[in-house]
């Protein structure tokens, strides 16, 4: 599962020179959250929704409106935005990428191809609909939350008395306090949906919901 999968294409950009009103139009005429700035193709910096509003004068300002007007006249998205830019590689995998914006706290990556130019950008909804589509979310089925011992060979056991129905889908995560368990989420379709718990329990497997 590659960057490259899920980035969104054609994203939104402005030049280092563009000025701030005109960010702040495009952010919004285009609902997007952030654009990156390019000067001659090349990544130089990215600016946020926030980061334009918060260069906007304060209501409390004694400037007049043709004042105003003026200074926002000048004021350029170079002068605001941030550097140097945090990014995600084409070929890197998505939940690495996914880390690096839990880790800055950051809604998007520009996205650098094998040449270093930015050609895409990701964002949490690129990382929400991976992770649904990886979860299996719009097969359907059934979702079993269970409870095994973190040893090799529970999930085998478990993949065994699921059947005839079959797994679509495997997500498992450590619990603190588990008691050396794990949790395993399986997302099940196809025959015998309608007993696939009363197999997992007769197998000797913790069925949480």
């Amino acid at each position: 599962m590659l960057v490259s999968d899920w980035m969104t294409r054609t994203p939104v950009t402005v030049t280092p020179d563009t000025p701030v009103m005109d960010a702040l139009k495009l952010i919004s005429e285009r609902r997007v959250r952030r654009l990156p700035v390019l000067r001659d193709g090349k990544l130089v910096g990215i600016t946020t929704r926030k980061d334009l509003k918060d260069a906007m004068p304060s209501k409390a300002t004694t400037l007049s409106v043709w004042e105003l007007n003026y200074l926002l006249s000048k004021l350029t998205v170079e002068e605001i935005m941030g550097r140097p830019v945090i990014t995600a590689q084409e070929d890197e995998y998505m939940e690495d990428a996914a880390l690096r914006m839990q880790e800055h706290k950051f809604g998007g990556l520009p996205v650098l191809n094998a040449q270093g130019q930015m050609s895409d950008i990701i964002t949490t909804s690129d990382v929400i609909r991976a992770f649904t589509t990886i979860l299996g979310m719009n097969e359907g089925g059934q979702r079993l939350t269970l409870d095994m011992p973190d040893v090799p060979g529970s999930l085998e056991r478990a993949a065994q008395a699921v059947q005839p129905s079959n797994i679509i889908s495997v997500a498992t995560y450590d619990v603190d306090g588990a008691g050396g368990n794990r949790r395993f989420v399986l997302r099940v379709g196809g025959e015998g949906l309608t007993g696939v718990r009363d197999r997992v329990r007769a197998a000797g497997i913790s069925v949480l919901d």
